[in-house]
């Protein structure tokens, strides 16, 4: 029967093969791959005459499908065969048949991909690994292409092959051999173009083996690192991977070796070098991180040590090194007693301020501790409230400090309130919402920003009866915002005003609030409407899903941060529905992709590692829109031919001519105005030829800026009403009357070229004076008898 269903599969037009490979699939998942291909052998030695390998897709699908299976048939069937294949593939790549040893070397590496599945809870590892082990260190010291591949391998094997007692001493004893090519690895840098991928999988991989590793071996290895960090002809790069590799071992050795490791890092966590400090805070991190066994018992013995040199090293403590610091400051917090209350109230101030660090980790760090100090305050007693309560004190001088440290006192005691809303006293969370809506007055955004958090916070913990008392206070002060803070935060109090309308009703709320937040609140009462009537019709339309999704709303709100969220559900219906467009749209998009072709005739490689980056999410060749055909030839420099018809009328020549000349003017101001972009103000402006013009070789033409710019003066504005044969204006037909006019530019309100544009006005007055003065004589003359 199988080997009909394998034969079905070489049948041309055979519509279903994804269905066939699941079911050799599940062949291969129940019986094992060595009765699979008894029964329907793969046909490929090496020596094949043709390329066409029929039985080749045998190999993804036994990759996928394969487990619980002899290791021991990949040593003796699979990995002879890949040795030949690829002994193959390069005396065709020598012979200078690239494509036939492409084919080859494709073979072997899909072969060599079947290892992770025949490490997945093998059957004889305890028998089979000792004859495998010295072709895979083989395999990752010398044949990068498969590093990635047999680190995954042995990362499986540790994790899912080493259940028994006696597979695990058998992988574990070739530790000694794994571990220094491994490291040695890692200590190599990344060359220019390649991914840095198999460098983190072999890291992954000493981490993996470090856990079946006895622990004589580790403090051995321990100790060569260290010796390489404090040599001095260690380079940067080194002494970094070395403290990686450091990171990865201090968790695995007793506890002699982890004090002489502190001992050793303990200077670098002052280093004014940013990238050491952080790995020395990570090796401090690990080691404290342990629940149980060597790191704890030394955390337990140099507890008064490690309290020191952190509050020492607080002052030259790096932005980057905050997360592992943080981190550690919480590993030693949980295991603090009541004695060690002076240490966490000298932490109170640097945990605050790190709750608004660059580094996502490190802000998140800081709440976590911020919460873990205060379940030490509990932990401490006697009274959970008045120890909160006594916790909260120190946080509170904040409140009167800088800026920033304002708002960081702010997000913290949000947090608190969330965290221990159960434990905090009804006066306490009054008495906090009272200081803060205070605090709302500030000038600052950070400070606003801060306090209309805590109030959103507040509204969503505290207790209806308790918030009645306190919305009037609350509206006062949002009523009180400066008009910039009520603009910049609009969408945070459109939420606050939400949630208070539909816990106390929109008059209430409108009676509150000044006459200028009433057109905002009106907007919410319709939009409350509208919701309500399509959550109506949804619900008598279909109730089951109207179901669920009332207890999605129920639900939600059950973290800080979905809390914090602005939410959307206060858009109107027009704009969730352009937003889902949108997403279907964008749906679309990340579901079609392109292949960028290779340059020239050469062809794709798709087993080429960078063959990623030609994946495009756009189709190439489009990014230019198809040109619109204007009627107009084109020069081969791009510009537009346009014949001007020989019997045009002088009249609509002069129309014209004038017309180009409001052009010009209007081209000039909006120039002036800096209403065009730089892309266009650093384009020259050339003025289209004609049509003998464009037929002569080109010639430089004056344009831009510089030295390129036109030399001639500009035409001055009403220049089309000077006389060509006598002096003066003279009216042009279907125009405007000759007036002296002056532009309207930017320029003109310069005050230090003021003096100038007094004397070119100047001009102007006499000579209609003169005018006038030449026209009051002349009426005189024809008055006389």
């Amino acid at each position: 029967c199988l080997q009909s269903m394998c034969d079905l599969r070489l049948s041309p037009h055979f519509p279903h093969t994804a269905a066939l490979d699941q079911a050799v699939g599940a062949a291969v998942a129940s019986m094992g791959p060595e009765v699979i291909l008894g029964a329907v052998p793969l046909e490929i030695d090496g020596s094949e005459e043709t390329l066409d390998f029929p039985r080749s897709w045998l190999l993804p699908v036994i990759r996928d499908h394969v487990q619980e299976t002899r290791l021991g048939f990949f040593t003796t069937y699979f990995l002879p065969l890949a040795t030949t294949l690829k002994s193959k593939a390069m005396d065709l790549a020598q012979a200078g048949s690239t494509v036939e040893s492409k084919i080859y070397d494709t073979l072997q590496w899909q072969i060599w991909t079947l290892l992770p599945g025949f490490c997945t809870r093998p059957t004889d590892v305890a028998a089979s690994f000792r004859g495998l082990a010295r072709t895979l260190g083989t395999a990752i010291s010398e044949r990068p292409d498969l590093r990635v591949t047999v680190c995954q391998a042995l990362r499986t094997l540790i994790a899912k092959g080493c259940e028994a007692e006696a597979d695990r001493a058998e992988v574990s004893r070739f530790a000694k051999n794994f571990l220094p090519i491994l490291f040695n690895l890692y200590g190599q840098p990344v060359a220019a173009g390649d991914t840095p991928a198999p460098r983190r999988a072999v890291l992954e991989t000493i981490k993996a083996y470090l856990t079946i590793t006895d622990i004589q071996v580790v403090n051995g290895f321990l100790e060569k690192a260290s010796e390489k960090v404090l040599d001095p002809a260690s380079s940067d790069f080194t002494r970094l991977s070395v403290l990686d590799l450091v990171v990865a071992l201090a968790p695995h050795a007793d506890e002699a070796a982890i004090s002489k490791l502190y001992s050793t890092i303990r200077p670098y966590l002052e280093s004014k070098a940013h990238g050491v400090q952080k790995k020395a805070y990570r090796v401090l991190e690990e080691v404290c991180a342990s629940p149980l066994g060597p790191g704890a018992h030394f955390v337990q013995s140099h507890l008064e040590d490690l309290k020191t040199t952190l509050l020492d090293s607080l002052q030259s403590t790096s932005s980057p090194a905050k997360r592992p610091r943080l981190k550690c400051l919480i590993h030693i917090v949980k295991k603090l007693s009541a004695e060690h209350e002076e240490f966490i109230t000298a932490l109170v101030p640097e945990v605050i301020l790190c709750t608004k660090e660059v580094s996502v980790g490190a802000r998140k760090n800081a709440f976590a501790l911020l919460v873990e100090m205060g379940r030490a305050f509990l932990r401490f007693g006697p009274n959970q409230e008045e120890a909160l309560q006594r916790y909260l004190i120190l946080i509170y001088p904040g409140l009167l400090g800088t800026v920033t440290m304002v708002s960081c006192s702010i997000l913290a005691l949000t947090h608190l309130l969330f965290e221990f809303k159960g434990l905090m006293g009804t006066s306490t969370v009054e008495q906090l919402l009272e200081n803060v809506c205070l605090l709302l007055a500030s000038r600052t955004r950070d400070v606003v920003k801060s306090a209309l958090g805590f109030i959103k916070v507040a509204a969503v913990v505290m207790d209806v009866a308790h918030l009645a008392k306190q919305v009037q206070l609350v509206m006062e002060a949002i009523g009180k915002l400066s008009d910039d803070m009520r603009r910049h935060f609009r969408m945070k109090l459109r939420n606050l005003f939400t949630k208070f309308i539909r816990k106390f009703g929109f008059e209430l709320v409108k009676g509150l609030l000044p006459e200028e937040y009433h057109k905002v609140l009106l907007n919410i009462r319709k939009a409350e409407a509208r919701a309500k009537r399509r959550r109506a019709l949804n619900q008598a339309a279909m109730e089951e899903e109207e179901e669920e999704e009332e207890e999605l709303t129920q639900g939600k709100g059950d973290s800080i941060e979905e809390i914090l969220a602005d939410s959307e559900d206060e858009d109107n219906e027009e704009e969730e529905r352009s937003h889902a467009k949108e997403q279907r749209r964008l749906t679309r998009q990340r579901s079609q992709a392109w292949l960028k072709d290779g340059g020239g005739d050469e062809p794709l490689n798709f087993l080429d590692p960078r063959v990623a980056q030609r994946v495009l999410a756009t189709r190439p060749g489009l990014g230019r829109s198809k040109k619109k055909d204007h009627g107009f030839k084109v020069s081969a420099d791009g510009r537009l031919i346009i014949r001007e018809e020989e019997d045009m009328a002088p009249a609509k020549m002069e129309e014209e001519d004038g017309a180009k000349g409001d052009d010009e003017e209007m081209a000039g101001l909006m120039e002036n105005m800096d209403f065009r972009s730089k892309k266009h103000q650093k384009l020259k402006h050339q003025k289209e030829a004609d049509d003998e013009e464009l037929e002569m070789p080109p010639q430089y033409q004056a344009g831009g800026s510089g030295i390129h710019r036109p030399a001639a003066k500009k035409a001055m504005p009403g220049g089309e009403y000077k006389a060509k044969k006598a002096k003066g204006d003279m009216k042009r037909k279907g125009r405007l009357e000759p007036y002296a006019y002056i532009p309207l530019k930017r320029t003109k309100l310069n005050r230090r070229k003021k003096v100038k544009l007094q004397g070119q006005f100047k001009g102007l007055v006499k000579a209609a004076q003169r005018g006038s003065q030449v026209g009051h004589k002349l009426r005189r003359k024809d008055q006389r008898p």
